[in-house]
């Protein structure tokens, strides 16, 4: 008799692109109960089984959560009965979850997701830090950056303007989300600014902005060379770690390293991650003189674990290279230093260079303690077939934790955050210009660059309660792009 863990792991071995592990026909899900008989399970309870046989393989706590365990494919009348408790799939998601999980989400359409990975998403360009302001009866929202190429972008509007209200309504902590992210693809912004006493009052601007559901975003912000005296700094400010648009990157690259730059600053204040094959680059391109070396190791859960040392275990080693894409040249700067600026927002991807880069070279790490991601994930789909044709029943995906991610010293214990060197707060009351040698971050940079006095900052403590943006935590994300692992079995 063949149970269902042993037909999922056949599938597996057949091919590792049928990602939930089960063979289906039809859009139904095959099952093999305790009689050899075949058991079809349709409507609601394909997605449940996906999302169970998702987890129950992939998933990097699998071993710790009693409802993930193997032993509950061993009676298909009580599994089927289990996964029919619940029939919410984003519920059910949820109670399978770890309590140390953070991060795995499911999604009800696959495609969004896909988009979001790729840097395309619903926005008007504006980025903001909603604040209570001076009391949670109140609350305002900040410009930090505008999105190159948006709608914002075309509007009288920039980094450090306040916003109070939305379409003439007051933003408050419960109806933040309605107004912001809601359906209304347009909305006006309501402007204020302080008064000559220190008071902040509506200034009488308000500036309308539309939303484009598929804005393709540039994940290269500002890129620039900074010259002073004998140091040419080049300063790219990158936002996310975007798998097909390595090449962006490697342009600006070739172009540090054609002028002759001496000194490099990276800064991820805003860059929430992404894909970890872009982040491997990038640190290849930083430095050079590494290829073939650790950059960062795979942990994943056991039964993952063994089957790669069994397949490949280099598969578990993303290592410093002198191409991209498996062909394309990288332009590197053979750095034995970088600076690199940060926030909180600055998560997984993000850290994840700057923990890899360590044992290397001399990371100066400045600006806030990051957020503190230090596992990334895989796509999860519901592949019907061996030629990944998804479920036409549903358009879920999954987003889960699939592994742990540690450098070459096998250091991965940073989930309370990466503290920086010289730690110091944006200041949101007065955030400067992004790119400007007077910024304050930069500035910082520059001043130990340069061998300036001006090396230990003051630390700003800003003391109001920020609210987070759940959008946001989405792209807080460190994943592993398909065609990184060959998975296909010959």
């Amino acid at each position: 008799m063949k149970s269902i863990l042993q037909i999922k792991i056949l599938f597996f071995l057949i091919s590792f692109l049928l990602f939930n592990g089960c063979k289906k026909d039809n859009g139904s899900v095959l099952k093999i109960d305790s009689d050899d008989n075949v058991v079809s399970l349709d409507g609601e309870l394909q997605i449940s089984d996906f999302v169970w046989q998702g987890l129950n393989y992939f998933y990097y706590w699998q071993e710790s959560v009693v409802k993930l365990s193997d032993s509950i494919l061993n009676d298909s009348e009580k599994y089927i009965d289990f996964i029919n408790e619940n029939p919410n799939p984003k519920e059910f998601f949820e109670s399978l979850k770890h309590p140390d999980d953070r991060f795995s989400w499911i999604q009800e359409d696959y495609e969004e997701l896909d988009n979001l990975l790729k840097g395309v998403f619903s926005s008007n360009g504006l980025e903001f830090q909603l604040i209570c302001y001076p009391s949670c009866d109140q609350v305002i929202g900040i410009v930090k950056y505008i999105l190159k190429d948006s709608n914002a972008s075309e509007k009288n509007i920039k980094r450090g303007d306040i916003f109070y209200g939305v379409d003439g309504i007051n933003i408050t902590t419960k109806n933040y989300q309605e107004l912001l992210n809601g359906d209304n693809l347009t909305y006006t912004l309501n402007m204020a600014s302080f008064d000559d006493n220190g008071k902040l009052t509506a200034n009488g601007i308000n500036i309308e902005l539309t939303k484009e559901e598929n804005f393709e975003s540039n994940p290269i912000q500002i890129e620039k060379i900074i010259t002073i005296n004998s140091n040419k700094i080049g300063y790219l400010m990158y936002n996310q770690f975007v798998g097909n648009k390595t090449s962006l990157v490697n342009e600006a690259f070739g172009k540090f390293k054609n002028e002759g730059v001496t000194d490099l600053i990276i800064d991820l204040r805003y860059n929430g991650g992404g894909s970890v094959a872009t982040c491997t680059a990038i640190a290849s391109m930083i430095t050079g003189q590494f290829k073939g070396k650790t950059f960062v190791k795979q942990n994943w859960n056991s039964k993952l674990t063994k089957y790669w040392n069994e397949k490949n275990p280099e598969s578990l080693i993303n290592k410093f290279s002198d191409k991209y894409d498996g062909s394309e040249q990288i332009n590197s700067l053979n750095l034995e230093k970088v600076y690199i600026i940060t926030t909180s927002e600055s998560a997984s991807s993000s850290e994840l260079l700057i923990n890899g880069l360590k044992p290397y070279i001399d990371v100066i790490h400045i600006g806030e303690i990051t957020s503190g991601k230090n596992v990334g994930s895989i796509t999860v789909y519901d592949y019907v077939d061996n030629d990944g044709t998804k479920n036409s029943y549903h358009k879920y995906a999954m987003q889960p934790i699939v592994l742990k991610m540690a450098n070459s010293d096998g250091f991965d214990d940073y989930t309370d955050g990466l503290i920086p060197d010289l730690e110091i707060e944006e200041d949101l009351f007065n955030l400067g210009t992004l790119g400007d040698k007077k910024e304050n971050l930069i500035s910082f940079a520059i001043n130990i660059i340069t061998g300036s006095s001006k090396s230990n900052p003051e630390k700003i403590k800003f003391n109001q309660t920020k609210l987070l943006d759940p959008n946001l935590k989405k792209r807080q994300i460190m994943h592993l792009d398909f065609d990184y692992f060959d998975l296909t079995e010959n």
